[in-house]
């Protein structure tokens, strides 16, 4: 059996896909990227073939993709996130929903991507200059209220108030705004769920600017979170479909492009 391995690098996360020769999803791995990208990315693909009990031989084509994707001299080629992206969500939505638009939250950055009927990339738009909206703007709120970051969906879906508003488009200015609202005895609820459909506000006018199509599918970290996907569904008005691992869809599609690459179905 030959292997094929997607590596998705970025700001503060590795993420890892291994598809067979059936372009079928034989394990994946997240690891953190920490200061040295290239060792802990050839260091986490190491450690993933083991458990997988995969020789390193049999994995013939290797595309990374993400922030440090030049970084990894072993990699067969390289892409950009944005066309893994859209790869990886066709393939994790196949025969689930009709995916015409991406919303991908990661650590430092938020993007939008809408496709065709067939699953090109027709527009996209990216948010890379402020950390608010972005995974790591959720890890800066949940130490601030000193609950964890997986924490911050049941504490949403506590909330008994209107969602307080959350003003402020800087995440430092965003992170004062909500040390303010704690000194003035609002509930670490309430402010979750401000905290969310600031969020949700500012994703939907980055979607905006791709244009909306139904048939929307989130993926990075904070599609985990309940409490985001429900506001980000109430400012739509329609509903979006998250897959089963929502942090591995950029390493999926890198992945099952070096299958493609490959030629694999040429050379059997």
């Amino acid at each position: 059996m030959r292997y094929f391995a997607g590596i998705d690098i970025g700001s503060t996360a590795i993420k890892i896909a291994i598809v067979d020769e059936n372009k079928k999803l034989s394990g994946h791995k997240i690891s953190a990227s920490g200061s040295m990208f290239y060792k802990y990315a050839k260091q986490a693909l190491k450690e993933m073939l083991s458990e997988l009990g995969i020789d390193e031989d049999s994995l013939v084509y290797t595309v990374a993709t993400g922030y440090g994707r030049k970084l990894f001299k072993e990699a067969d080629e390289n892409i950009s996130e944005i066309t893994a992206n859209a790869m990886g969500a066709m393939a994790a939505a196949e025969n689930k929903c009709d995916i015409r638009t991406i919303i991908n939250i990661g650590g430092q950055d938020s993007k939008a991507i809408s496709l065709d009927s067939e699953g090109h990339v027709v527009n996209f738009a990216m948010n890379d200059r402020c950390a608010a909206g972005t995974g790591k703007f959720l890890d800066v709120v949940a130490m601030n209220l000193e609950i964890e970051v997986d924490e911050l969906g049941e504490y949403h879906f506590r909330s008994k108030g209107t969602p307080l508003a959350i003003n402020s488009t800087c995440a430092v200015f965003a992170e004062s705004e909500i040390i303010g609202l704690l000194g003035n005895d609002n509930s670490v609820e309430d402010i979750v769920a401000g905290v969310h459909y600031s969020i949700a506000k500012r994703i939907i006018k980055l979607v905006k600017r791709v244009g909306i199509k139904e048939g929307i599918y989130f993926d990075g970290g904070p599609a985990l979170n309940g409490g985001l996907v429900s506001a980000i569904e109430n400012e739509l008005g329609m509903r979006i479909f998250i897959p089963e691992f929502p942090q591995i869809t950029t390493s999926l599609g890198a992945a099952i492009l070096a299958h493609e690459s490959y030629g694999y179905d040429n050379r059997a």
